[in-house]
């Protein structure tokens, strides 16, 4: 797996990519909107705490064996 820095790169080289294909961008302000991009995108990865691991839980319960139907 890439490392975090490796994911924000690919992450905001994509970003600006659609820009440029979606002709929000030209493909002259790729610096510029790369970079406040990338920053964003850095700054909400990073912010975000990973989330507490969770309780370990029970192994699951075998079902009850079953016996034959008796016929009444």
């Amino acid at each position: 797996m890439a490392s975090i820095d490796e994911q924000i790169l690919k992450t905001a080289k994509e970003v600006v990519i659609k820009f440029i294909e979606c002709g929000r961008l030209s493909p002259s302000g790729f610096a510029e909107a790369f970079q406040n991009i990338y920053r964003t995108v850095e700054e909400t990865v990073k912010s975000v705490r990973p989330a507490a691991p969770l309780p370990p839980s029970e192994p699951p319960k075998e079902p009850a064996p079953r016996g034959r139907a008796r016929n009444a």
